[in-house]
């Protein structure tokens, strides 16, 4: 039997804590799941500690093809997704905040007959 019929690709993904996310960390040959994990922890725990190793045989990885990457591609319409779509608002803001109105304005408005008459004694 030919090492290539024997052997099958693992994908190997590590993460250093229990709350760090997974990570790719290489790929290797093994006859079996079991083999495989033994030779990710021979291979990786050397080097460095983890909390969980991941061991998936590359064929039972299924990954997108040509036409559905298509369906990834952002639409022209949806840039109020993004804080990009926001940027008008800083400057929409300023000219409100200049055009706000001041006390003195407010209270010029009353005119010079309104007097308060609480305040005459």
């Amino acid at each position: 039997m030919p090492a290539s019929e024997f052997f099958s690709e693992y994908e190997v993904f590590s993460k250093k804590t229990d709350t760090s996310p997974m990570q790719h960390q290489f790929s290797l040959m093994a006859p079996n799941e079991e083999l495989a994990l033994v030779f990710a922890q021979e291979n990786f725990m050397r080097r460095e500690p983890v909390a969980d190793i991941w061991v998936v045989k590359r064929s039972q990885i299924r990954k997108m093809d040509p036409e559905e990457r298509l369906t990834l591609q952002r639409l022209d319409n949806k840039d109020y997704r993004t804080a990009k779509g926001y940027g008008y608002l800083k400057k929409k803001w300023r000219q409100y905040e200049q055009n706000m109105l001041d006390e003195k304005e407010i209270l010029s408005w009353g005119g010079n007959g309104n007097i308060d008459r609480r305040t005459e004694g």
